[in-house]
């Protein structure tokens, strides 16, 4: 048992990702058992169905086709298959495809990769998709893991980041550097890792601006952040965690493919996946974009940021789900 699990209980989490997956668990399978009602064996009728319910929870086209086309070998193969075996059949062509896709468990519990003090970590994403909520968090659960954090305010073109990065800073204790709004987000971040090195912090988290760039005014603004704490830390930012909004579905897809065109993305937190019946967006993100999913978010509180597992993650998925 680790640290993380500990101090919230391994029960609690899986709880937590339980109640978060319910709305998308309830209408995929809803889907589902319709499909499959008064059927004795899996027919292009009810893979059609099958279809049908993948795509409108978000798993997207291309996954979608990987899923169906292996399912279409399986029923080719195995001639007496009937519908009560589909509902493994799909859990273990959604394992495959979690399996296939790139997974660093680096953060298990809240420890972080040795070797990296202070640990940098840049933040992007768009507003409105819990950017600076999941940095609170973040902040938050890196704390109670034993670390100490530092925050960088530098979304300075919007007052809101600020106050509410500031509000996270004074909740949970985590100093905070930041500076007048319309300040340069670069000399935000500089004095930020500046200060995280004098303070001998663990990790370091920058919030960065929220705008919908268009590509090049995107990159040349986080190229500027990397110079100038390269200045500091050479090899910094050791992790460009991209935040998408679960909710949006499709939405957070063309999000992901906007930001890792203009600048390398090295990491996923999916936030909001509590309040929609789109969860199976992680599947479609985790499938297309060879980035791996580290953070998921079921709910409002802190704890409720998890570490992204896939066995997990696919285990609450088909939690208690009968067809």
């Amino acid at each position: 048992m680790g640290l993380f699990d500990k101090l919230f209980g391994k029960k609690q989490q899986e709880e937590s990702l339980d109640q978060g997956l319910q709305k998308t668990r309830e209408g995929f399978f809803g889907k589902l058992a319709k499909a499959v009602a008064g059927k004795s064996k899996i027919d292009e009728e009810v893979l059609d169905e099958v279809e049908n319910a993948l795509i409108s929870s978000d798993v997207g086209v291309a996954t979608t086709v990987k899923i169906i086309d292996q399912l279409e070998k399986r029923v080719s193969v195995d001639k007496y298959l009937n519908t009560s075996e589909l509902n493994n059949l799909i859990k273990q062509e959604i394992q495959s495809i979690l399996v296939a896709a790139p997974q660093d468990s680096s953060y298990i519990n809240y420890e972080l990769p040795a070797g990296k003090k202070p640990h940098v970590i840049l933040v992007v994403g768009v507003n409105g998709v819990g950017k600076t909520t999941t940095i609170g968090k973040l902040a938050h659960n890196f704390s109670l893991a034993g670390k100490s954090v530092l925050l960088g305010a530098a979304d300075t073109f919007r007052a809101a980041a600020v106050d509410q990065l500031t509000i996270w800073s004074e909740r949970t204790g985590v100093p905070i550097v930041k500076k007048e709004m319309g300040s340069d987000p670069a000399s935000v971040a500089y004095d930020t890792v500046v200060s995280g090195v004098a303070r001998n912090s663990d990790v370091i988290l920058i919030d960065t601006a929220g705008r919908l760039h268009n590509k090049a005014h995107l990159m040349d603004e986080l190229s500027k952040i990397k110079r100038v704490i390269q200045k500091v830390i050479p090899d910094a930012p050791h992790e460009v965690l991209l935040v998408l909004d679960g909710s949006t579905g499709q939405n957070a897809l063309e999000q992901a493919k906007h930001f890792t065109a203009a600048t390398e993305v090295t990491a996923l937190a999916i936030t909001k996946l509590d309040g929609t019946a789109k969860g199976g967006v992680v599947l479609a993100i985790a499938d297309q974009f060879k980035i791996p999913v580290k953070f998921i978010g079921v709910g409002e509180k802190a704890q409720d940021l998890l570490v992204f597992d896939k066995t997990d993650f696919v285990n609450g998925l088909f939690q208690g789900a009968n067809l």
